[in-house]
């Protein structure tokens, strides 16, 4: 046990980058982890993505006493106490913050809010959204995830964290709002303001009012040569501009097939495009599922070729394969893989699927792949994450004590005007 009356922080990871962020925080006899994803690397080509492997890569960072007991791993980190009280939260559903909960110790509960709780299961109803648990026979087992209300508070030792809803493209995302001895720390996991919810923004701006410590996300910062807008053929600034040039687009093109992908977290966007095309939109079965179990949506669909037919789907609502690759005009219908089998002349839209951008290799092997079968490629994004006038506004109206942009190529850009800032190192301990 800690016997110190000093509060930890400590960044394991997720500093200096986009992703992977692991923050620990410890109290007396408590500590709490968010969140449990890992840096995405994809130049580093890794021929497995083993425990053993990851760490060597410094993809996830040395843990004591966290990951799966079954794993053969000798904790090789900084001295660390034993603490009777342990927690993993996970901020939302993307990968680089929650592709590790299957290497969680199984005896450590795991708290998200409810909506994340029951997206991450379905996302990985394949197997590959997680990182497989390789002590289970079932690749699509998914570990549980304890689900917490809006608003809930959950007791670790002395440590009381907070779940509130903020504005993000995940489903289900979250903020956490840590009490412990008297302080407040305030994690801002990945936020916006120009999305379908900038109320929940707000609203944690205002839980998080003064706070002591303000961790926080600067993803829009990390690229400064983007900061007066990436440039697209369609200038986008909200969800709803997004929609509106989904409609635009298939209405001036009304004799030609259409397909698209997403980010298939950002489910909202799936249920807003359904609603408002002027196509009839067809989607996976997988994704379909997914709507429908969270917002009791009933969608057209297609089974892939090669797979089995989901359980739950409305049968009648079913489009064949077949049918959709001969259409130009009825349908605007989801792709994720066979883009050869495309029309040639064709028009595929991009919306923050993956591949995710060109700092992924196999985003050039996408392009190329689509220009060689003469697909015409159209990206129409809307992030995530706030634009850097809304990060400053975020830090205005919470106005804290201590900030600490994490989760960023350039946390530098951030600054407090309202108390001191720290740029920590990874591995790097500050004390409250």
């Amino acid at each position: 046990m800690a016997s110190k009356d000093k509060i930890d922080v400590i960044f394991h990871a997720g500093v200096m980058t986009i992703g992977g962020t692991i923050v620990e925080v410890a109290y007396h006899d408590a500590h709490i982890f968010f969140d449990f994803g890992t840096e995405f690397r994809p130049e580093l080509d890794l021929s497995d993505e083993s425990l053993k492997t990851l760490l060597e890569n410094r993809l996830i960072p040395e843990l004591k006493d966290i990951y799966d007991f079954r794993f053969d791993y000798d904790y090789k980190g900084m001295e660390r106490p034993d603490f009777q009280h342990t927690a993993v939260f996970l901020s939302h559903a993307h990968l680089d913050h929650t592709r590790m909960a299957n290497y969680l110790d199984p005896s450590i509960p795991m708290y998200a809010l409810e909506a994340t709780a029951e997206v991450v299961p379905m996302l990985n109803q394949t197997g590959d959204f997680l990182i497989p648990q390789p002590f289970e026979a079932d690749k699509s087992f998914t570990r549980e995830i304890i689900a917490g209300a809006p608003y809930s508070k959950i007791q670790v030792g002395e440590i009381e964290v907070e779940l509130a809803p903020v504005d993000h493209d995940a489903y289900g995302a979250c903020c956490m709002i840590i009490t412990v001895a008297g302080k407040k720390i305030a994690y801002t996991g990945d936020l916006r303001l120009h999305g379908y919810d900038p109320d929940d923004t707000v609203k944690f701006t205002e839980l998080a009012k003064e706070a002591d410590m303000l961790i926080m996300e600067g993803v829009s910062i990390s690229f400064p040569e983007r900061e007066t807008g990436e440039v697209l053929a369609y200038p986008i600034h909200s969800e709803q501009d997004l929609i509106n040039e989904f409609s635009r687009l298939q209405l001036e093109n009304p004799e030609r097939q259409i397909t698209f992908n997403g980010y298939p977290a950002n489910v909202k966007r799936f249920s807003q495009l359904i609603k408002s095309s002027p196509r009839i939109v067809v989607l996976t079965q997988n994704m379909a599922l997914l709507l429908k179990k969270i917002f009791k949506q009933e969608v057209a669909y297609y089974v892939p070729v090669g797979a089995e037919p989901l359980v739950g789907l409305n049968s009648s609502l079913e489009i064949s394969y077949s049918k959709l690759l001969t259409d130009n005009s009825e349908y605007l219908w989801q792709v994720e893989s066979d883009f050869e089998a495309l029309k040639k002349g064709s028009l595929y839209i991009h919306s923050d699927a993956t591949p995710l951008g060109d700092f992924d290799p196999a985003y050039k092997v996408f392009l190329d792949l689509l220009e060689k079968n003469d697909i015409e490629f159209v990206r129409l994004a809307c992030s995530g994450h706030a634009v850097p006038d809304d990060l400053k506004k975020i830090i205005s109206l919470i106005e804290p004590k201590l900030l600490v942009p994490i989760h960023s190529f350039h946390p530098e850009r951030l600054e407090n005007p309202y108390g001191e800032r720290i740029l920590p190192k990874r591995g790097q301990i500050i004390e409250l």
